[in-house]
């Protein structure tokens, strides 16, 4: 009977040796993540991104080309409508390109060293690498890791868990979580491709610079807009003309404004006054919010440019999720659904005023 005991101990402890040895150990997989991930000349990928906070889920298409040392093209289409952003990195700048309204900033900024996103490859290792806390599950076939986030909503969104394949070594989902660990982005990999690079032409801005549209306005001679009437005189050409078809355009588009809030609870701060100016057939709405923490929201209409020019902005751009926006020390300002945000306050942190700028909504204040 004792020998039998000593013979299952013996085994029992063999099975825990070999478990031990077949499991890799978390400082090996980072080792192979980092090297892999952060090493590689380049790559391409396409990812899906779904985003769940603030109302109704959103879904967007994102494709990223990067090409070292520091080439980067992220383009970010919202699924199932013609809005677009691309966000460009070259040897000229930063710069942050809406093709459907015709507009193009330009930054002097350090990105992606700040305000990074999930789906560039390099960000995701270097949050891996940076975290004490890091934790490490293993799966059949995956590696499951909880890190702390670094980005421009670490504090509303401090929790990620990235899922890493264990035959290719590459992620596969990255999930990002509230306080409560809700989940409030999926980022899921379609394809990555390393080792791909590209040409600094491909990251040339200049093939932004005309939309289709402006293209063929530019292509048609001014004769052709140009109409005689019964007495031999040009007709709808002329400057009144012009500005009555702006205000109509203005006109309606502000039929389809709705002020929007924010639901961001902040100690001791509450609005103090909502006022409407309206100038040009559009109305911007001022939001004063005053106590601890004070700051003033503006809002209107978003117009289309007439052509894409570079405009110098200052600070940094700054993924807000839903939108690409530009952010400084005392200032947000981004476009979504059809209206221009801009948020000013001496006392929010940057990362206060990104989480009024993901808190706006439309409707009434509560």
């Amino acid at each position: 009977m004792g020998n039998r005991i000593v013979k299952w101990l013996v085994l029992f402890c063999t099975i825990l040796l070999l478990s031990a040895c077949g499991t890799d150990s978390q400082e090996k997989v980072l080792k192979k993540v980092n090297g892999k991930w952060a090493e590689s000349n380049g790559y391409e990928l396409n990812a899906t991104m779904e985003i769940k906070s603030g109302g109704d889920p959103k879904k967007y298409d994102v494709k990223v080309w990067h090409t070292k040392p520091d080439f980067y093209r992220v383009e970010v289409v919202e699924s199932g409508k013609d809005v677009s952003q691309m966000i460009v990195r070259n040897a000229d700048g930063v710069f942050v390109v809406t093709p459907t309204l015709n507009k193009m900033y330009k930054f002097q900024s350090d990105w992606p060293k700040k305000n990074s996103q999930a789906y560039l490859i390099g960000a995701l290792a270097e949050d891996l690498a940076q975290d004490k806390n890091l934790v490490m599950k293993e799966e059949d076939k995956a590696y499951i890791f909880e890190a702390a986030t670094r980005n421009s909503y670490k504090n509303s969104m401090p929790h990620q868990v990235i899922t890493v394949d264990k035959k290719t070594m590459l992620p596969t989902s990255v999930v990002i979580m509230n306080d409560v660990k809700e989940e409030q982005i999926r980022i899921t990999f379609k394809n990555i491709k390393l080792g791909v690079q590209h040409a600094a032409k491909d990251y040339a801005v200049e093939q932004f610079t005309e939309s289709d549209e402006t293209k063929g306005e530019q292509a048609t001679p001014p004769e052709k807009d140009k109409k005689d009437n019964k007495d031999g005189k040009e007709s709808n050409n002329n400057p009144s003309g012009n500005e009555e078809k702006k205000a109509v355009s203005a006109e309606a588009e502000n039929k389809e404004f709705q002020t929007h809030y924010p639901v961001v609870n902040l100690e001791n701060t509450k609005m103090v006054e909502e006022k409407v100016m309206r100038e040009g057939g559009i109305d911007r709405v001022i939001l004063t919010f005053d106590g601890d923490k004070p700051f003033t929201v503006m809002q209107q209409p978003v117009t289309k440019e007439a052509a894409m020019l570079p405009v110098s902005s200052p600070g940094d751009p700054v993924d807000l999720g839903f939108t690409i926006g530009a952010i400084t020390d005392t200032s947000i300002s981004w476009e979504k659904d059809g209206v221009e945000f801009f948020v000013a306050s001496s006392k929010l942190t940057r990362e206060e005023m990104v989480q009024v700028a993901t808190s706006m909504t439309k409707g009434s204040m509560k």
